[in-house]
C-alpha cells in the first residue's frame, strides 16, 4: 500500500472546523483507494504565535519539509486581535510568505468554477453567467511586490515614509508563463496575460517574456489586457476567459474579485506549487466573527483536498470525484448559512453535516482505478 504524509496546517478562526471536514473526505478516500494517509496537524498563523510563540514554529517546518504534500487553513484574525502580534510575526507576515518563500511555491492555481446548476449564489444576471463559469486564474506568488525590499523610516524633513520595490527577473516570469501555456494547451488554447504595462515597466518586461515564450506555443492564442479593464470584464462577460495569468498582487485582487463573481470566496479553492513541493488552501481568510458557530461551508477546503489529489499524487479520476459529490450535495438544495441568502431555496445544513454528505455521496461514486 502506497502512503503519504499530509501536513494539516488547521490555521486560525474557522479554520479548524473545515479541516475537520477535509479529514473527513481524505478518510474515505484513503478507504476507496490503495493508499494510506498519514495525517499530521500541527500549529500555523495566529494560534501558532498564541501557542508557540512564532506563526510558523520550527515544529511545523520540520513537518512540513518531510510531508509530501501540505493542506492549510486559513490563518489571521480580526484587525483589534492582530494587533496583539507583533508586526513581523502576524500570520501573514510571520507564516504565509515565509511558507511560500520555503518552498518556493511560484505557480498559484485559483479555479473560478460555477455551474450552471450553482448560479444562484452569484450576484450576477443568469444572462451575463451563461452557461456557468469556468475560468483558471494563474498568479505568480513569490515575486512582485510582495516580496521586494521594504523599508520605512524617517526622511530628511521628518517625514514618516515607506518604500516598497516591485522586484521580477526574467527566470521568474518565464517559469510562470510556461505553467500558464502549458495550463492553456490543455483547456480551450486561449490565454488571457493580465498586465499593466501603460505605466508600469515590470509589466512592459513581463509582456516581452509572454511573447517569447509563446513562440514555444503556437497553438495558443494570448489576449493581452490591462488589470482594470480586467476587472470590469470580469463581472460584465466572465465567460470570454479560460486561462489567466498574471503577477503576484494583480492576481491576489482579482482572483478575490473572481470569487466575488461566485458569490463567496468561499467557493474557491486553490494550489500553491513550487518545483518540489505544494500546499493547498482555501482562498478566502479565517472570518473569525463566524468561527465556532458551524455555518461555514467546507467547500474551498474540501476542494482543495480534490486539487492535492490531482496535482501532488496523481490521483486525478478520483479528485474529479470529489468535485461531484461537492457538486451533488448542493444539487440537492443543501447549503451552509454563510452562502446563503435569505431568499435561496436551501436546505440550511452545518458545517459537519455538509462534510458527512460530501462523504456519502463520494462512497457512492463508482472508483474507477
Amino acid at each position: 500500500m502506497t502512503s503519504k504524509t499530509i501536513a494539516l496546517l488547521d490555521g486560525d478562526g474557522i479554520g479548524p472546523e473545515i479541516m475537520a471536514e477535509a479529514v473527513k473526505l481524505l478518510k474515505v478516500v484513503s478507504a476507496r483507494n490503495n493508499i494510506d494517509f498519514d495525517l499530521q496537524h500541527s500549529p500555523f498563523g495566529a494560534a501558532a504565535y498564541f501557542s508557540d510563540g512564532d506563526s510558523f514554529p520550527t515544529a511545523t517546518k520540520n513537518l512540513c519539509d518531510k510531508a509530501d504534500a501540505i493542506l492549510k487553513g486559513p490563518i489571521g484574525l480580526g484587525h483589534e486581535e492582530s494587533k496583539k502580534i507583533p508586526i513581523d510575526m502576524q500570520p501573514e507576515r510571520g507564516a504565509l510568505l515565509p511558507l511560500r518563500r520555503r518552498y518556493n511555491t511560484y505557480a498559484n492555481f485559483r479555479p473560478v468554477v460555477l455551474p450552471q446548476s450553482l448560479s444562484h449564489f452569484s450576484p450576477l444576471k443568469k444572462e451575463i453567467i451563461g452557461n456557468g463559469i469556468d475560468i483558471i486564474i494563474i498568479r505568480e506568488l513569490v515575486g512582485g511586490l510582495y516580496f521586494g525590499k521594504k523599508e520605512t523610516g524617517i526622511d530628511k524633513n521628518g517625514k514618516r515614509f515607506v518604500r516598497e520595490a516591485l522586484e521580477y527577473d526574467e527566470d521568474q516570469i518565464f517559469a510562470i508563463a510556461k505553467v500558464a501555456f502549458e495550463t492553456a494547451t490543455k483547456r480551450k488554447k486561449v490565454l488571457h496575460n493580465i498586465h499593466k504595462s501603460n505605466v508600469l515597466k515590470s509589466s512592459v518586461l513581463w509582456n516581452e517574456i509572454i511573447d517569447e515564450v509563446n513562440q514555444d506555443y503556437p497553438d495558443v492564442t494570448v489576449v493581452n489586457i490591462l488589470v482594470d479593464a480586467a476587472a470590469t470584464y470580469l463581472c460584465l462577460n466572465p465567460g470570454q476567459f479560460d486561462v489567466m495569468v498574471m503577477e503576484n498582487m494583480f492576481g491576489d485582487i482579482l482572483s478575490d474579485q473572481a470569487g466575488g463573481i461566485l458569490g463567496s470566496l468561499g467557493l474557491m479553492p486553490s494550489a500553491c506549487v513550487g518545483p518540489e513541493k505544494a500546499y493547498y488552501e482555501p482562498s478566502h481568510g479565517s472570518a473569525p466573527d463566524i468561527a465556532g458557530q458551524g455555518i461555514a461551508n467546507p467547500y474551498s477546503m474540501i476542494g482543495s483536498v480534490a486539487m492535492m489529489l490531482e496535482m501532488s499524487f496523481g490521483m486525478v479520476k478520483e479528485a474529479a470525484n470529489v468535485w461531484m459529490a461537492m457538486q451533488a450535495v448542493f444539487a440537492q438544495g443543501h447549503s451552509t448559512p454563510d452562502l446563503s441568502k435569505s431568499t435561496d431555496e436551501v436546505k440550511l445544513i452545518t458545517t459537519s453535516a455538509f462534510g458527512d454528505l460530501v462523504a456519502s455521496e463520494l462512497q457512492k461514486i463508482p472508483r474507477v482505478s
